[in-house]
C-alpha cells in the first residue's frame, strides 16, 4: 500500500515543539516577519540567527512522540512517504525512511549566495560563520516570500498515493495546502486533527478528530488492521 503522509506543526507539538503561529501572529514573542523573512534577515541577521539557534537547541532536546514512532513502524509493511512542513528531525529519529521537508531543515545551514550549498549543523550559527564559498551561513529554512523548491518533488509523490493522511495541519497555508489537489479524487483522505478544518470539499475525506498520537493509532486500527 502506497501511503503518503502530510505532517504539520501539530505532530511536533506533542513533543513540546511550539507551533509556528501563536497568539497575535507572533512566533515565540517575535513578529514572524522579523525572524522568518528575507527582509527580517537583511534588517537584523543577528536576531534571526539567535532565534533559530534557540529553536535548534529546543529541537535537539525534544524526542519523537507516539505519532512519529507509529508512522515509522508502518515502513515494515507499507510504502510510506512522509512530506512534512516541519523543520525538525523527529521523523528521522523515529526511524522513518522516506521523508521530504517542504520548508527546510533546522539541522542544516546554507550559503546566503548559493542555496544549493548546504551543510549539516548541530550547533549555533554565528555572524562570521561561512560556507565553502566564503559567504555567510544562514538557516536552511524556507522563509515567507521565498520559493518552496521541494514542492515540485512533492507533487508526483502525492499523485501516486493510494491513501493520503494529513496530520496536525490545517492545510490552509499555500503553497503546501495545494498538494491536496494533486491527490487522485478516487483515493481516501484521512485528516487527523483535534479540530475540524475547512479543508477541500471533496469526496472520500474522513476526519479523525484526535491529537496526532491517538489519531495515528485510530487510523491504523480503522484502515490498516484487517
Amino acid at each position: 500500500m502506497r501511503i503518503v503522509v502530510l505532517t504539520g506543526a501539530g505532530i511536533s507539538a506533542e513533543s513540546g515543539i511550539p507551533t509556528f503561529r501563536g497568539a497575535g501572529g507572533l512566533w515565540e514573542g517575535h513578529r514572524i516577519e522579523d525572524v522568518a523573512s528575507p527582509e527580517g534577515w537583511n534588517k537584523n541577521p543577528e536576531l534571526v540567527l539567535d532565534f533559530y539557534n534557540q529553536r535548534r537547541r529546543g529541537i535537539l532536546s525534544a524526542q519523537p512522540n507516539a505519532a512519529h514512532i507509529q508512522l515509522a513502524a508502518l515502513d515494515a509493511h507499507h510504502e510510506i512517504q512522509i512530506i512534512t512542513q516541519n523543520i525538525d528531525d523527529l521523523h528521522e529519529r523515529a526511524g522513518s525512511k522516506n521523508i521530504l521537508h517542504l520548508h527546510g531543515e533546522i539541522l542544516k545551514a546554507r550559503s546566503v549566495k548559493n542555496p544549493n550549498l548546504i551543510t549539516p549543523i548541530n550547533g549555533d550559527i554565528q555572524i562570521g560563520d561561512v560556507a565553502s564559498d566564503g559567504a555567510q551561513l544562514r538557516p536552511h529554512i524556507v522563509w515567507f516570500g521565498e520559493q518552496v523548491p521541494m514542492l515540485e518533488m512533492a507533487i508526483p509523490l502525492v499523485e501516486q498515493a493510494e491513501i493520503l493522511v494529513i496530520i496536525g495541519t490545517s492545510m490552509v497555508v499555500y503553497p503546501a495546502a495545494g498538494l491536496l489537489h494533486y491527490a487522485s479524487p478516487e483515493i481516501p483522505v484521512y485528516v487527523i486533527n483535534p479540530e475540524i478544518t475547512e479543508i477541500s470539499r471533496r469526496k472520500n475525506i474522513h476526519f479523525i478528530q484526535k491529537n496526532a498520537g491517538e489519531g495515528v493509532t485510530e487510523f491504523i486500527r480503522l484502515v490498516l488492521t484487517k
